[in-house]
């Protein structure tokens, strides 16, 4: 599991600091959102998976407990699709992509994480990219 710590130095020589508890809104601000980083950002990625590859977010990990709608949760769309098992939600007015309730970690929500306040995705640097396509749970168990 990836790490990054919560003094990130910037690209720029700037810093972004992560707080142990950071606020995430939509485009519009209709939706915000609280996340608990008490170790910074945790198992940030992109996914390639059919719906994670076309949206190009990257993501952090937190448990469910982790996440909490502050505002808006009533502007929310649920968007399931296939096995209908992951949840994933977007404001309805603006479009952009929060957080998703996870396949294959379904105690844990992913999140946008663009969308915390102050924080920059070009100040991350490389992100790895989590193969998706070949989903854990999508692979027959042997015989």
């Amino acid at each position: 599991m990836r790490s990054i710590t919560q003094k990130i130095m910037a690209s720029e020589g700037s810093t972004m600091h992560v707080k142990p508890t950071h606020k995430g809104t939509c485009h519009c601000g209709a939706v915000e959102f609280e996340v608990d980083l008490p170790d910074g950002l945790v198992d940030v990625h992109r996914c390639n998976c059919s719906i994670c590859g076309r949206r190009g977010a990257i993501v952090g990990a937190v448990p469910l407990a982790g996440l909490r709608v502050t505002r808006g949760a009533d502007v929310l769309t649920l968007y399931q699709f296939n096995t209908k098992t992951a949840k994933h939600y977007f404001c309805g007015t603006c479009g952009i992509y929060t957080h998703h309730q996870r396949r294959l970690k379904p105690h844990e929500y992913s999140f946008n994480v663009a969308c915390l306040e102050g924080v920059r995705i070009d100040d991350l640097g490389e992100v790895p990219i989590t193969d998706g396509i070949n989903h854990p749970k999508d692979r027959t168990p042997p015989v």
